[in-house]
């Protein structure tokens, strides 16, 4: 993965994170919507670890 895939990958991240936050805002926290968010975000941070 080259500099672009990472810039791509961050962007991807705020995004993934700011649609947390605002579901967890209006569901709570243990909202099943909230919790797959939480999960696809976590998938989205271990990729990024792995090329930085």
């Amino acid at each position: 993965m080259g500099l672009i895939d990472k810039q791509i990958l961050s962007v991807m991240i705020f995004i993934k994170r700011t649609e947390m936050v605002e579901k967890a805002k209006n569901r709570g926290l243990t909202h099943p919507e909230v919790v797959a968010c939480s999960q696809e975000l976590d998938i989205l941070l271990n990729r990024y670890q792995k090329i930085a």
